[in-house]
């Protein structure tokens, strides 16, 4: 078997699963780069996402070392600074940015796919109204302990389903703080979401609505 170091077979293997033409003018943010948002970071840095920005306002601490994969150095860093970071050793071609405060309103270049990996339902009603109308593909992960939730949205149908997940805050699950988030759960969520791109991209349907219980091994597609 030939084998090349050439950095422009980065994609090779996976050209007819992610079409090279259309990755080329992906622009991605991914908002909250906790559990689920730091594995679709380095996930969509893998792959070859020309552009990449991170929003979060939030710094590494030691109890996000075992559920968000981060390293012992980054402990007080910004979460997107050690993130961008690591993306950029993934792919040096990238164009990362990190910006270091909560998602806002107002800000205006955010690609066209929006990948929301935030903790909080209103962040994600905020985040939702706010970019509804302007990207292409709309992801958002949940998780909590052993069971994770996929919802996309790139037609219609899924602009009318995805309102009906945002229950209020009162309705959300709470668990004990030593029962929240698994690497291994966010893994699986962050994979999970950025297979919904892989299908986007090549202009399959997306998965409107997927839940996946780890501990009872059950999956469910609505």
């Amino acid at each position: 078997m030939t084998t090349t170091n050439s950095l422009a077979d980065r994609d090779l293997r996976q050209r007819q699963i992610v079409p090279p033409e259309r990755l080329a003018v992906c622009r991605a943010t991914v908002v909250g780069v906790g559990a689920i948002g730091r594995q679709v970071a380095l996930q969509l840095a893998a792959i070859g996402v020309p552009w990449l920005q991170l929003v979060d306002f939030d710094t590494v601490e030691a109890v996000n070392l075992g559920p968000q994969g981060y390293f012992e150095a980054d402990i007080g860093d910004p979460k997107v600074s050690a993130t961008a970071a690591l993306c950029s050793q993934l792919n040096s071609s990238i164009r990362v940015q990190g910006i270091l405060e909560r998602f806002k309103r107002s800000m205006n270049d955010l690609g066209n796919v929006l990948f929301c990996c935030v903790d909080n339902i209103e962040t994600r009603k905020l985040i939702w109204e706010a970019v509804r109308h302007k990207v292409e593909l709309f992801v958002d992960g949940r998780m909590s302990a052993e069971v994770l939730r996929v919802l996309a949205v790139d037609d219609a149908a899924g602009q009318q389903h995805y309102p009906s997940t945002l229950f209020s805050a009162g309705e959300a699950f709470a668990g004990t703080c030593t029962a929240r988030s698994t690497i291994f759960c966010a893994n699986i969520a962050a994979g999970l979401m950025v297979s919904q791109l892989a299908k986007h991209l090549r202009r399959l349907p997306v998965e409107r609505d997927m839940t996946l219980n780890l501990l009872s091994a059950e999956l469910t597609v609505a």
